[in-house]
């Protein structure tokens, strides 16, 4: 080997000492956190939640059409969502125009303001199933806290808090008297030890979202490279024909100890590491190239933007809850689809769809919905269509949540842009164009390994996933053990000085 490349080879291995050192605990943390995460999410109340815990709607309390709530709303403009669901025992139109909609009940017609107290106790009560009296009031929660602070919850602050004994804690809106968050002791434990420390999801971090995405950007950037050179230092190192020589025999490595099983466990487990921390770093979707800027934006196409109340007025809200027979009617949402008003009669599990001028349908047809596409994609053309009856490369869900059967249609454009819509809603559940396609496999392929034949053959996924995070675990271990000799050695630890 010439002198130029074993200093290069030795700029490496130097070079990944010592952000192995800075860098240990972090992997460390992220792979154990990472096997957490494959079983407890960050608590989250779901959609199906909210349906499921609330009251059906009576349609005999309904006493105001859409345009007459609205009227009494007092409100400019025309808002882009319109719900009609239960509010603390009585019905209440919903008018949406940014994050925080204006509430009108529609038995009597008057405007919601701020959520009392009071008010928020019985809603908490009532999702809880636990004794109003039992619950401790820990106030007006203004600025978040651990558990507000995502995305899908801290726009709707603030919040009033209640907690049990049980260590239920819930979090109800003070703007729409929904619950936004609802955390228990086993949640809040498997958050603890997954999604914050995998997502640095510390609170004060998390509170800045330009710095917490610079930050977490910034640290899987630079573990990336950290890896790279890394798996380059294994390769760089290792000899098939065992040239280093031991008292016990010639080897490979040329190591002993923590340091050879570092490198046996980077050879076999360094490429999924390196790959592993990349699609982390994806995840934040720092890079433009991986998204599909001209793609057609078919949901928004096929959906209004903004709604005019009056436009329901064909059919009572009343009776299209009627026309939902034997359904237990929990929402009833404003929609359209391909210029066409209906209602979208929702239950926990499953919807109907009311059109205003015909009978209630389980879904669209599939001709009228490919007729819609057509219309409002010209003058790209429909290419392909199918029906999707079973999970597949590009529409996948491990825990069968996504709606099946879906639709999937792709069309002639330059992006050969795709799109899986359920028939049930007339929404797009799932899109694709080259661009998201890479993306679909550099970030999901690579970070959950979600491939359709282990999805199916569960537990195939989690025996590989988790064999490949205690890989990476070990490796981390070992890295830890590693650093800290440095340290030690670096600083005369064994001599009695501190940092």
């Amino acid at each position: 080997m010439s002198g130029t490349a074993i200093t290069i080879r030795n700029w490496v291995m130097l070079t990944h000492r010592w952000m192995g050192v800075g860098f240990c605990v972090l992997f460390l943390a992220w792979f154990v956190s990472g096997i957490v995460m494959m079983y407890c999410r960050f608590p989250h109340v779901e959609a199906e939640d909210r349906l499921s815990r609330a009251a059906t709607l009576d349609p005999a309390k309904i006493q105001l059409a859409p345009e007459q709530a609205f009227a009494a709303a007092h409100t400019a403009g025309k808002p882009w969502q319109i719900r009609l669901n239960v509010l603390d025992g009585r019905p209440v139109y919903r008018f949406a125009f940014g994050r925080r909609p204006v509430l009108v009940f529609a038995d009597n017609g008057e405007r919601v303001g701020t959520i009392p107290t009071e008010m928020a106790l019985r809603i908490a009560a009532k999702w809880t199933g636990l004794a109003a009296g039992a619950a401790v009031f820990d106030g007006l929660i203004t600025k978040d806290d651990q558990w507000t602070v995502h995305s899908s919850v801290h726009p709707f602050g603030p919040f009033w808090k209640y907690s049990w004994p049980s260590g239920e804690e819930v979090y109800v809106s003070q703007s729409t008297g929904e619950v936004v968050q609802d955390t228990t002791r086993g949640s809040r434990l498997g958050a603890y030890f997954g999604a914050i420390p995998h997502w640095l999801y510390f609170t004060r971090l998390r509170r800045n979202g330009p710095l917490w995405e610079r930050v977490v950007i910034w640290l899987s950037g630079v573990g990336t490279i950290m890896s790279i050179l890394g798996l380059v230092a294994g390769v760089w190192l290792y000899s098939p024909s065992k040239r280093y020589r031991f008292p016990d025999g010639a080897s490979s490595i040329p190591y002993a100890g923590q340091k050879r099983w570092h490198v046996v466990l980077g050879l076999i487990f360094g490429a999924v590491t390196c790959t592993w921390v990349f699609s982390g770093l994806l995840s934040m979707g720092p890079f433009s190239w991986l998204s599909d800027p001209d793609r057609p934006n078919l949901d928004r196409a096929l959906r209004a933007n903004r709604f005019e109340p009056g436009d329901f007025s064909a059919k009572d809200p009343r009776k299209a809850i009627a026309e939902a027979a034997g359904m237990d009617v929990k929402e009833l949402e404003f929609a359209s689809f391909a210029g066409d008003a209906f209602y979208l009669a929702m239950q926990a599990h499953g919807s109907r769809i009311i059109p205003l001028a015909r009978d209630a349908q389980d879904a669209f047809g599939t001709e009228r919905i490919v007729e819609a596409v057509k219309r409002v994609v010209a003058p790209a053309l429909v290419s392909n269509t199918r029906i999707v009856n079973e999970y597949e490369m590009y529409y996948l869900d491990r825990e069968h949540r996504r709606p099946l059967p879906v639709l999937y249609v792709e069309l002639s454009d330059a992006a050969r842009s795709a799109y899986y819509i359920d028939p049930r809603t007339g929404r797009v559940v799932e899109s694709y164009g080259t661009r998201s396609r890479w993306e679909r496999w550099l970030y999901h392929g690579l970070h959950s390994i979600d491939l359709p034949w282990l999805y199916a053959r569960r537990p195939a996924w989690d025996i590989v996933v988790i064999l490949l995070m205690l890989g990476g675990t070990a490796l981390s271990v070992t890295s830890l053990l590693i650093a800290w000799k440095v340290i030690r050695r670096k600083f005369n630890f064994e001599k009695g000085i501190t940092l």
